[in-house]
């Protein structure tokens, strides 16, 4: 709940958050009273709040999450976030509903299916380009999201079954072992090795702040930060990054709008480079790039910041344009590419004494993987006051005194007090205590940017400080009651179709793991359909993740000519061999576990 408090007064125009059960990052579950608590702030600024349900379900399930949904439409959810197309043959309030990247939304035809049963928004795999944004927005109207920043599954989403294979975790069930952050080797058919203990699978982190405008001209109306197991300080720092580019891109067209209220002002620059990365990418945004992979670490590099030019056992010197501070946390790779860090003491002036001793040898790349000011700052609980503009008018009769408000969104709310009517001194000098104490919004969401006064005759009653404070604070509060109450919530009814699904036949890579389930696609003409992975007793000789990165494009060892099916590379570790298969055509690969 913090975490999302936090994201909405640096910015944020929604948060989505999960129950304790049945989100896809299990580690960040909520209990019903924190969801609730984070609904009402946000509603204040007209921020909207989606509870994830992006898990498959079990049988066994549906009735608590039937109750749950109820709960959360109950206490003014947005949105549900959803995965498993059982909870549409539910029954269900007027709530609406999000189809997550969990559901695999690759293509055209997926996407029109999902706004042809009724799902408001889709949220889109990481993978498509903007020209394939593109296309699918021409042919729906469906609100769309994409993700823009942090972490990468290498996987297409929800097509990942190796953690489950391995460990029996699902990823489908939130509680994804990452086994694409495990260092691996690459042989060929022949026993040959290609690259030894390489974390061949692990991503860079997402970062599409070059290509906002574009993704919004692409027909993207929102844009997805992953940040649920991120400490506040990342969130602070990325939402407020993403928040400053998208309102220039607000100020320079008109035909846009903001979808909450409020102007955020910042005690602090943001910059991504000073948070938890791994490196970034913007993966396919513009088509297949180079260097999509950290392949020597799985954990964060931060900003590279120098190369080092003298090291001994007492100090190290760096040539860097950047001020390196103490308490800074640097990192580099040794000769044979293990990430090794150290923690620094203290520095005078070109020269920098580790915490402990450290040889490193000159021209060494050198990161900063923490920043302790940067870190300390955003720390700080005023690193960001989110305001809402409003006037304020304050009317005179012979008894009463009427003050009402009237905010950015037009949202209106006055009071009324009676006076004694004994008259000040001084009206001018009155009317202006009354400006400056109406103006002292303190630690409120508001922002007094006009204060009138009409009188109803020559002079205005006698009132000291604490009754104008008083006035303020119940038209503050009572009008804060009134914002979250006249909060817009979409409310969507499903209406159940047989809208034809694009596939007559569908494997365990459709994810359908109960009842309800089976009978939603039935019900759009599926005639054959599996269980999914997780209710299948063995995982032998099963395609296990599908991903659209490819390991030989990666390493430069891509000719365009690996087949389906033609199995010529594996995947090792300690303990399997994992047949890899290339479709060219398609440009995507495959891992298989062994038979």
């Amino acid at each position: 709940m913090e975490t999302g408090i936090a994201a909405i007064n640096h910015g944020a125009d929604a948060v989505y958050i999960g129950y304790q059960s049945f989100g896809a990052r299990e580690a960040a579950g909520n209990p019903l009273n924190d969801l609730e608590s984070l609904i009402q702030y946000a509603h204040l600024y007209h921020s909207r709040v989606y509870i994830t349900l992006n898990t498959i379900l079990y049988d066994s399930e549906m009735d608590e999450v039937q109750h749950l949904i109820h709960q959360f439409h109950n206490m003014g959810a947005d949105a549900l976030i959803i995965q498993d197309m059982g909870i549409l043959e539910m029954d269900l309030p007027p709530i609406s509903l999000h189809a997550s990247t969990q559901t695999n939304n690759f293509t055209v035809e997926k996407v029109k299916f999902l706004e042809d049963i009724g799902i408001q928004r889709v949220i889109l795999a990481r993978e498509l380009s903007l020209m394939e944004i593109s296309k699918i927005r021409r042919s729906t109207s469906v609100e769309l999201e994409a993700f823009i920043h942090g972490a990468l599954c290498v996987s297409f989403s929800g097509q990942c079954y190796l953690s489950h294979a391995l460990t029996g975790r699902s990823a489908n069930r939130g509680e994804c072992a990452q086994p694409c952050r495990s260092r691996y080797n690459l042989v060929d058919s022949t026993g040959k090795l290609i690259a030894n203990n390489k974390h061949l699978l692990s991503l860079k982190d997402f970062n599409q702040s070059q290509n906002i405008r574009a993704l919004v001209d692409a027909g993207v109306s929102s844009l997805k930060i992953e940040g649920r197991l991120k400490d506040m300080g990342y969130v602070k720092n990325i939402t407020a990054h993403y928040r400053q580019i998208l309102d220039k891109i607000l100020e320079q067209d008109s035909n846009l709008s903001k979808a909450s209220s409020g102007k955020c002002v910042y005690s602090f620059s943001p910059e991504p480079n000073r948070t938890f990365n791994r490196g970034y990418t913007s993966y396919f945004a513009k088509g297949r790039s180079v260097n999509m992979a950290s392949l020597n670490t799985p954990k964060s590099t931060g900003m590279l910041i120098g190369q080092v030019v003298s090291c001994t056992k007492e100090f190290i010197s760096i040539k860097s344009t950047i001020e390196i501070n103490n308490n800074d946390g640097l990192c580099f790779f040794d000769r044979d590419d293990k990430l090794l860090g150290f923690k620094v003491n203290r520095v005078e002036v070109d020269r920098i004494y580790p915490s402990e001793p450290v040889n490193i040898p000159m021209g060494t790349n050198i990161y900063r993987n923490y920043d302790h000011n940067f870190s300390q700052t955003l720390k700080n609980d005023n690193t960001s006051r989110r305001r809402i503009d409003a006037s304020v008018k304050v009317e005179f009769s012979e008894q009463y005194i009427k003050v009402s408000i009237c905010d950015e969104d037009s949202v209106k709310t006055h009071i009324k007090f009676q006076h004694n009517g004994s008259p000040a001194n001084s009206t001018e000098r009155m009317i202006d205590i009354i400006k400056k104490q109406f103006s002292k919004t303190g630690n409120t969401a508001y922002n007094i940017f006009d204060i009138g006064v009409v009188l109803d005759g020559k002079s205005v009653p006698f009132l000291s400080v604490g009754q104008i404070n008083e006035f303020r604070r119940k038209l503050i509060e009572q009008h804060t009651l009134r914002r979250v109450d006249s909060h817009p919530v979409k409310r969507k009814i499903i209406e159940p179709n047989s809208t034809p699904y694009p596939e007559k036949k569908l494997s365990y890579k459709a994810n359908i793991s109960n009842k309800l389930a089976e009978r939603f696609y039935k019900k759009h003409g599926v005639e054959q359909l599996e269980k999914a992975f997780e209710l299948a007793s063995l995982p032998y000789g099963k395609e296990v993740m599908t991903t659209r990165y490819c390991i030989l494009s990666e390493l430069g060892l891509c000719d365009g000519t690996k087949g389906p099916g033609q199995v010529k590379y594996f995947l090792q570790d300690n303990n399997q061999k994992y047949p890899l298969h290339f479709n060219c055509s398609r440009c995507e690969m495959k891992i298989y576990f062994p038979e």
